[in-house]
């Protein structure tokens, strides 16, 4: 019953945002819709507002099926305790796992579920880049070194990334309403995990977290529209 809760507050995100924003989605590979099914990772880059659910009008809607039943992903515990930004979360994705901002025991927890039976989904800068677009200390953003965690334990499937134009026009961390009737921007590609390991892994002769991280930062820069 839950899932099927958030397949309908998903479906209804969705044709919000068909009604009241533009934009189409940017395929960067050959693969495409047709392989969402085979997807295990989900790795948006550039993020900047809780509303980014509203990139869901670029998912098909046996993709939507799917996120609502098997997807998890770690959410801070910090914005899951508040009570309305949290609820909605947690009622919007029912595989939203808390976790603190530290390597401890709720991060150790989360790897646990990460299996290619589940879709796993990661914010791998793990905090919001604001107007300056620095995070809300004023540091520069960059990715952190979860995705890897994550990636070392699955060996097949592939790998959604979502680079997000940015929802700044939209709404910025801290305001409460969106702006309607502004576009969506966004690049899309599909890779295969184990040939994307390979690669990465082939690069230098540091670690495979620092490699991971290197590589996703350089996406950052080079696939954001």
């Amino acid at each position: 019953m839950t899932k099927f809760l958030s397949f309908l507050l998903m479906g209804l995100v969705k044709v919000l945002a068909h009604m009241f924003y533009r934009g189409q989605p940017n395929w960067l590979s050959k693969e495409q819709e047709s392989s969402l099914k085979d997807v295990r990772l989900v790795v948006f880059l550039n993020h900047t507002s809780l509303f980014e659910p509203l990139f869901i009008r670029f998912a098909p809607w046996s993709f939507v099926w799917l996120i609502a039943h098997k997807v998890i992903v770690p959410g801070a515990d910090v914005t899951l305790d508040r009570p309305l930004a949290g609820t909605l979360l947690k009622t919007l994705l029912p595989g939203v796992i808390p976790i603190t901002r530290k390597a401890d025991e709720s991060w150790e927890h989360f790897l646990s579920l990460v299996n290619t039976d589940v879709i796993t989904a990661i914010l791998p800068e793990g905090r919001m880049k604001r107007r300056n677009g620095l995070d809300k200390d004023g540091k520069p953003m960059s990715v952190r070194g979860g995705v890897a965690d994550i990636l070392a334990r699955l060996d097949n499937g592939k790998m959604l990334f979502l680079y997000s134009g940015g929802l700044h026009h939209i709404q910025c961390p801290g305001e409460k309403l969106p702006r309607l009737f502004k576009t969506l921007t966004a690049n899309l590609q599909i890779v295969d995990i184990q040939a994307y390991k390979q690669t990465v892994n082939q690069r230098s002769e540091v670690n495979f977290k620092a490699k991971v991280m290197a590589d996703m930062n350089a996406r950052l820069d080079a696939f954001v529209p």
